[in-house]
């Protein structure tokens, strides 16, 4: 297995790559990983098993007009993806911008044939234990068409049903409501689509509150909605835990209810720690592009780096496109 990493992509750069690679290569012996940065980590790497130093001169501000990065040649993304083709790599991993890292693979890696628009897809935690749900897109794109959004319902299907087994996924429509005339335009005429798409199991829309509970496991909606909702979840999630620490904090007796429920909430804690996903893959591009999280510390980073693994593994992109012709 051959796998990419923009060393120097993200808000933490190489204080969090560095370290999640020589964990990764320590734990997995049957890859090999060209790291791409500056000069300045060259030494950091030097005398590691299985991994060879990509020399880039430039990196891309988080902020970063998209065409502008493709521009750039010689950053650390770009020379990735250089990279990644002249070596037939398997997969490409960046905590950088998202638009440019969408925009370079879709250049430089393209599409696989017959994808309208590649879209960002995780999975996410659900209140039943090992129970989780995928979310496509989550950011991709601002907005999409009728048949964006029903490609999108049948590539998470095909993406939950080749990491999790299962052979019929529910697939929810993201929505203002359960009843089947909600939603944006666009949404009500993806609805339509969706209900006649034979492919897919459609269970027709769902509101955001409900996704965590289980019963949904794919849900489908515009990169704009999704990546709010990712954001939402994200930031719920460090609120209740503030909240939880604010009220065994109260008094003695509140700290000794702490002592004698603190397995449960370590549980839930690590359950709702977007550092163990990781990053969301760039479905429908020809190759396992992992976009890990903007301010991946090396723990959230060594998830990302998991995932690919797990998806290369899966000969995922392969099952895409069988199933997509």
């Amino acid at each position: 297995m051959k796998i990419v990493i923009d060393m120097m992509g993200g808000d933490n750069g190489p204080k969090a790559t560095i370290n999640a690679l020589k964990l990764f290569i320590k734990e997995h012996n049957d890859v090999m990983v060209y790291a791409v940065g500056s000069s300045a980590i060259k030494e950091e790497l030097v005398g590691i098993d299985r991994v060879e130093f990509v020399e880039s001169q430039t990196v891309l501000k988080m902020d970063v007009d998209p065409m502008t990065a493709y521009r750039d040649e010689n950053s650390s993304l770009m020379v990735a993806c250089k990279v990644f083709n002249e070596n037939n790599c398997d997969a490409l991993i960046s905590a950088g911008s998202s638009g440019a890292l969408l925009t370079a693979s879709i250049f430089k890696i393209k599409r696989i044939k017959n994808v309208i628009r590649p879209a960002f897809i995780t999975s996410f935690p659900t209140i039943k234990k090992d129970k989780k749900f995928v979310v496509c897109d989550l950011g991709a794109n601002n907005a999409n068409t009728k048949e964006e959004l029903d490609q999108f319902a049948m590539m998470g299907s095909l993406y939950y049903k080749f990491l999790y087994k299962e052979n019929n996924p529910r697939v929810y429509l993201l929505s203002n409501g359960t009843e089947d005339g909600k939603g944006s335009p666009v949404g009500k005429e993806a609805f339509k689509l969706m209900k006649e798409n034979k492919l897919i199991n459609f269970k027709g829309n769902t509101e955001g509150r409900d996704a965590l509970f289980g019963d949904i496991d794919v849900l489908v909606c515009d990169g704009f909605s999704g990546n709010v909702f990712l954001k939402t979840t994200e930031g719920t999630a460090k609120a209740m835990s503030s909240m939880l620490k604010d009220a065994f904090k109260r008094n003695i007796f509140s700290k000794i209810g702490y002592l004698l429920s603190k397995k449960g909430i370590s549980e839930m804690k690590n359950k709702m720690d977007y550092k163990n996903v990781g990053g969301a893959m760039l479905v429908g591009v020809n190759g396992v592009v992992i976009k890990a999280h903007g301010n991946s510390d090396d723990k959230s980073f060594m998830s990302a780096l998991t995932v690919s693994y797990t998806l290369v593994q899966e000969q995922i992109v392969e099952k895409f496109k069988k199933a997509l012709e």
